[in-house]
């Protein structure tokens, strides 16, 4: 009879552990896997809408102004008046350039 009893323990105890490793690949996923695909997918657009004229940051800090896009997924940009660089698409920092861009905050008034 005791034998029974410790099978049926040992039965529920493994589908509770296959419940939580379940819910931690879903935890995983909703926190670390979900929001890096969103990013990747924000930066990818990000990349493919930049066009000639517009004021982008490196990842390794230049400032510049987009000249031409070129077919080859590169990029010439003017750093300084009549100082060009040629830089790949996926040199661009998203965040940076977003913060240059982005209006300047009305100050308050004093």
């Amino acid at each position: 009879m005791m034998h029974y009893i410790l099978q049926a323990q040992g039965q529920g105890g493994g589908s509770f552990q296959l419940i939580f490793l379940v819910g931690m690949v879903l935890v995983f996923w909703l926190f670390f896997i979900r929001p890096q695909a969103k990013k990747a997918k924000n930066q990818k657009k990000f990349i493919e809408d930049l066009q000639k004229g517009d004021k982008i940051v490196t990842i390794a800090g230049i400032h510049g102004k987009i000249q031409q896009v070129n077919e080859d997924g590169t990029l010439n940009i003017e750093i300084s008046p009549g100082n060009y660089i040629k830089i790949e698409k996926s040199a661009i920092s998203m965040d940076w350039t977003a913060q240059i861009n982005k209006p300047a905050a009305a100050t308050p008034a004093k």
